[in-house]
This record gives C-alpha cells, sequence and structure tokens, in this order.
C-alpha cells in the first residue's frame, strides 16, 4: 500500500471529526493527521483505515479507535523530548502518533507474533522508538526509569505499582483500569509517596495480559 492524497485527505477529514469530539490539542491533531494508519491495518481494511473505529490485528488484538488514540494522547500533555513509557505496543499506531509529537518512546509488546511484525513494520518506515522490548508490559522497564509519562493501551484490572514508581515526580500516567469496560485514569505523581487520580471517561480495551510465570 502506498500513501497517496486521498488518504491524506481522509486523515485531514478525520482530524476535523476529532476536533469536534473534543480534541482540543494542535499537536495530537497534527500527529493524526501525518501518520498513515492505512499501513498499520491488514490492506482488507484500507477503505475503512480512517473512520474512527477500532479494527483486528495479529494475536487477537486490535489497533485503536483514532479518537482513544488522540485523547490519552492528549492527556499525557507531551513535549518534544519527553521520555514515555508505552504499555502494549500493538501495530506500532501510538507510537507513531507519540514520536510524531516528539517523545522519546520506550515500548514494550507481549505478543511475540505482533512483536516481530510490528518491529519489521517500523524498520521498513523509520519509525525508530529509543527501545522496542517484547516483554511484560506489568512490570513496565525499570532499568530506563524514570519516566515523563507512562501509557498503557490494554485494559488493566488494577494499577500495576511497578509503573507508578517508573514515574518521575511530576510525571503522568495514563491508563484505563477495570473489566469489560474500563475508566480511563490520569494519574500524577506530586512527591516521592503522593500521587493525585483524575477519572477521565469510559473506554474499552482488549485486556493486559500478565506474564503469571514471574
Amino acid at each position: 500500500m502506498r500513501d497517496t492524497l486521498k488518504h491524506q485527505g481522509k486523515r485531514n477529514q478525520l482530524a476535523e471529526l476529532l476536533e469536534g469530539k473534543g480534541i482540543t490539542s494542535k499537536a495530537v491533531l497534527d500527529a493524526i493527521r501525518s501518520v498513515p494508519r492505512h499501513l498499520f491495518m491488514d490492506s482488507g481494511f484500507e477503505d475503512h483505515a480512517y473512520q474512527d473505529k477500532a479494527f483486528p490485528i495479529a494475536a487477537g488484538q486490535t489497533i485503536s479507535q483514532p479518537y482513544t488514540v488522540a485523547y490519552q494522547s492528549e492527556l499525557l500533555e507531551v513535549s518534544p523530548g519527553d521520555k514515555i513509557l508505552e504499555i502494549g505496543t500493538g501495530s506500532g499506531y501510538q507510537t507513531a502518533v507519540l514520536l510524531k509529537l516528539g517523545a522519546r518512546v520506550y515500548t514494550v509488546e507481549r505478543q511475540l507474533s505482533l512483536f516481530k511484525k510490528t518491529s519489521l513494520f517500523f524498520k521498513k518506515m523509520g519509525y525508530r522508538p529509543k527501545r522496542y522490548v517484547f516483554g511484560d508490559g506489568y512490570k513496565g522497564l525499570p532499568e530506563e526509569a524514570p519516566f515523563d509519562s507512562i501509557i498503557v493501551t490494554a485494559g488493566a484490572p488494577m494499577i500495576p505499582k511497578p509503573l507508578m514508581s517508573q514515574l518521575k515526580v511530576g510525571g503522568r500516567l495514563v491508563i484505563p483500569v477495570g473489566g469489560e469496560e474500563q475508566t480511563m485514569l490520569l494519574i500524577r505523581r506530586t512527591g516521592e509517596r503522593e500521587f493525585e487520580r483524575r477519572e477521565c471517561g469510559s473506554f474499552r480495551f482488549v485486556p493486559l495480559l500478565e506474564d503469571k510465570k514471574g
């Protein structure tokens, strides 16, 4: 597949739709306009790539709805150069949006088939996260901590404590928490042991899987 003027026009329409739904960050909307979402999806979904819907990808996972990607990105309040940990690389679409925002992205995926597929895609497309790791997202990436922000792109039954400990003071954790339907939480670390929490609406994500072996 190629990225054509037609695709670019559809991305502009998508950005206008997201703005109408309440996304106000110009940087986030510009990133949505820049990232060719259709290239992150199976060619059979190309005609639907710029609808505001989630679609299946490999390993029983999904590429998130564009509104969800934009909403989580806006909650992070990314500044260029921010060091961001992403839990759940998936297709790499959210990763690409964060890279367009100027973030230094460290991203973790636990589905091996998806990890391999997305790794090849990143190389082909020239997307360069600082690190792309096959591992257990519940554990975060302690050797690279602390992070300015952490984003979780799968539904967690609870907030993993390692992720909270890997935030800088002043940092933000954006994570959907719950069962079949999740509440988007924004956690701000206000001190060494102090955190503020804000609920930011209801969403549906695939579950965040934990490695029970260790």
